[in-house]
């Protein structure tokens, strides 16, 4: 699996920097450092949505106050029925 956030320009001033530490704190904390593949990505073409987040090949608008939300229903789900 491979999860990766914008942090351009828009989605800095949008809150990527919690987001990545969020998801980077998650992942830690699920011990899923092994299993997923994080990284950080310039521009995804979809500033007006929020911060941006890839999850295999699936683009999805997060927030600071939805990571933990989005990473239970898109990475811990699929990485489960692997």
């Amino acid at each position: 699996m491979v999860v990766k956030v914008c942090i351009g320009s828009s989605c800095h001033l949008k809150g990527s920097r919690e987001v990545v530490e969020s998801f980077q704190a998650l992942l830690e904390a699920h011990h899923l450092e092994e299993k997923v593949k994080f990284v950080g990505q310039f521009c995804m073409g979809q500033c007006q949505k929020g911060v941006n987040v890839t999850i295999d090949k699936q683009t999805i608008s997060v927030t600071p106050t939805t990571v933990e939300s989005i990473f239970e229903r898109y990475v811990l789900k699929q990485v489960n029925h692997e």
